[in-house]
């Protein structure tokens, strides 16, 4: 048994949240991956939920792939791992294959979630369109003479 409070009661704590939540949803809360903003990104998007939570993500494109997709949150621990699992699902598929994910696809990935955390599952989804959209209008912008 621990000596230190603190570290006995996040311990309970995280027995808690493991009967609520995957083992792959809290190891991406707890170590997020891809976080942060490309400051060369190829596609950008933005988004802030009913909920609050604000959710950017950036893509790099090569070859019709996204080769890199990184995300920034300041929200919930939900919105922060399915951020990370988003990112890990869109690296390495086609533009085509990345639209194909859905907040059931995130859901469905990250082991199921709460009612009341869903929510976050839609927002990361939904800014990965955007971000893919914002991708394919700046191909498509004509070009200046």
């Amino acid at each position: 048994m621990k000596n230190n409070f603190a570290e006995e009661l996040q311990e309970r704590i995280m027995l808690d949240l493991k009967k609520i939540y995957s083992a792959k949803f809290l190891n991406h809360w707890q170590h997020p991956q891809n976080w942060g903003i490309m400051n060369d990104a190829h596609g950008y998007g933005k988004i802030t939920g009913p909920c609050g939570d604000t959710m950017k993500l950036s893509i790099k494109v090569v070859n019709n792939k996204i080769m890199k997709c990184t995300f920034d949150t300041d929200g919930c621990g939900g919105s922060i791992a399915c951020g990370s699992m988003v990112t890990e699902m869109a690296i390495g598929k086609t533009i085509r294959e990345a639209r194909q994910i859905t907040q059931g696809k995130v859901l469905q990935f990250c082991g199921g979630l709460p009612e009341e955390d869903r929510h976050c599952a839609l927002l990361v989804a939904n800014t990965l369109q955007k971000a893919i959209d914002n991708y394919e209008m700046r191909q498509y912008r004509p070009k200046k003479l």
